[in-house]
């Protein structure tokens, strides 16, 4: 999976989303009329706007953000600020989460604004290289303005949700339009969760950027992969209590900590020599063997917000 296929994959992407709101539009113009549908579009963008503003903000209270400086913390400072170097962005404010799940995650509105965050948890769980590039996937995440990116993609699904119960339950369809709005409104609730799923997509698709973005900045491929490696073992001996806190966040995440328990069967395959760790050969060998999920694991992949874990350094593979 190259770069350029990742690109096309997500232009691709893009075009399919705003094919199916551009249907929805004609739809709705026919039977309904255009009024409605500027009305949801003007909501949605409205509550996506405020949700986007105040977004950090929330994250910081759910998270127990807590910004450090350079004094504190000097090595995190120097590892942050030079990766942001190289990826000529704006050096992020750095900050600890009082969270004992092992992970890392990156905000903020604009590239300007950005913010890096590591938990109390993988402080000392990885070593310093394997930190190095964790931090160097948060900061393409920041370069690559995922977050702005997932944030107006999401718009789409919720126009269609807001479309979908106005026409079905609460009399859009009965006022105007008859049973034409109401198949309007069965259709805009099918293309909701189609959208919602292309999304989630869109989501994994930039975990493969920021992945790509990490080893661009200089951090070899089997560095991230005992990384994630290492981040699923510590998310496995999460409490559940732990986990809840942050479920709501966890698309912030560099894996889903959630996924963690089904994810530890097929890692466990790749540390051949029990070392704890995914070396540059263990790494090479992955990358002559073909990678299969099951349904199961198919099905748990396509509802979340990070791809497979085994596929994903199976990806980091054919980096070195």
């Amino acid at each position: 999976m190259s770069i350029l296929w990742l690109k096309l994959r997500m232009w691709l992407l893009v075009a399919v989303l705003f094919s199916i709101v551009y249907g929805i539009v004609v739809l709705v113009a026919a039977s309904l009329g255009m009024v409605n549908f500027w009305f949801y579009l003007g909501l949605s963008l409205v509550m996506m706007l405020i949700q986007y503003m105040v977004g950090p903000k929330l994250i910081e209270w759910t998270m127990r953000v807590k910004y450090v400086s350079a004094a504190e913390y000097p090595e995190l400072h120097a590892m942050v600020s030079g990766l942001a170097q190289r990826a000529q962005i704006p050096v992020p404010r750095v900050a600890i989460a009082d969270i004992d799940i092992p992970n890392a995650f990156a905000f903020g509105r604009w590239k300007s604004d950005g913010r890096v965050c590591v938990t109390k948890g993988i402080m000392n769980l990885l070593s310093e290289d394997e930190l190095r590039a964790v931090l160097g996937h948060e900061i393409s995440h920041l370069k690559n303005r995922d977050v702005l990116t997932i944030t107006l993609l999401s718009v789409i699904p919720i126009i269609l949700y807001r479309i979908a119960i106005n026409t079905l339950y609460y009399g859009g369809g009965r006022r105007r339009g008859g049973g034409n709005a109401a198949l309007i409104g069965m259709a805009a609730m099918l293309f909701y969760f189609i959208t919602n799923l292309l999304v989630l997509y869109a989501s994994r698709i930039r975990e493969y950027f920021a992945d790509r973005g990490s080893v661009s900045l200089g951090s070899a491929p089997n560095y991230l992969a005992t990384a994630l490696y290492k981040l699923v073992y510590g998310s496995a001996r999460a409490d559940k209590d732990s986990l809840k806190q942050v479920e709501g966040l966890k698309a912030f995440f560099v894996n889903d900590p959630s996924q963690a328990l089904n994810e530890i069967r097929d890692l466990r395959q790749l540390d051949l020599d029990k070392s704890g760790t995914i070396d540059a050969s263990e790494l090479a060998a992955l990358s002559s063997k073909k990678v299969q999920l099951g349904f199961g694991e198919k099905l748990l992949e396509v509802m979340s917000t990070h791809p497979s874990m085994l596929k994903r350094i199976k990806q980091l593979s054919t980096y070195s």
